[in-house]
């Protein structure tokens, strides 16, 4: 039996499990963006930035920090004037991403009938 403190490995459904908070940030609007842009190559902080649209500084450096934690993303700091930071995946992140955008492609395959329910859920409202 499970002391009720303790976190649940392998048991998403539980609120304990600690994959729930990695999925949150893999799963988030701009965690799968930030994942899927990094497949492409390494990016710096303003140009992954202006890459995904839409997308605040703080939000953005806040992604980047929590995929960086768990051991998504790889944040290299080069000791220049100013300063220089680039974004990459790791070998973890690469699965992931990978995994990610197999979900975007799909998605992307299939707007036009998802938009086509969301119309019809509209009228029928």
């Amino acid at each position: 039996m499970n002391d009720q403190t303790q976190p649940m490995k392998g048991e998403v459904f539980s609120p304990l499990c600690p994959s729930r908070d990695v999925l949150n940030h893999i799963t988030s609007r701009w965690g799968v963006l930030i994942l899927v842009a990094l497949l492409e190559k390494t990016y710096r902080f303003s140009e992954l930035r202006r890459k995904i649209e839409g997308v605040s500084e703080k939000m953005l450096a806040q992604n980047l920090a929590n995929l960086a934690a768990d051991g998504l993303v790889h944040r290299e700091a080069y000791p220049v004037i100013p300063p220089q930071v680039e974004y990459s995946l790791t070998e973890l992140g690469v699965e992931a991403a990978t995994r990610m955008a197999s979900l975007v492609d799909w998605l992307e395959e299939n707007i036009t009938p998802i938009i086509e329910a969301q119309k019809e859920a509209e009228l029928a409202d």
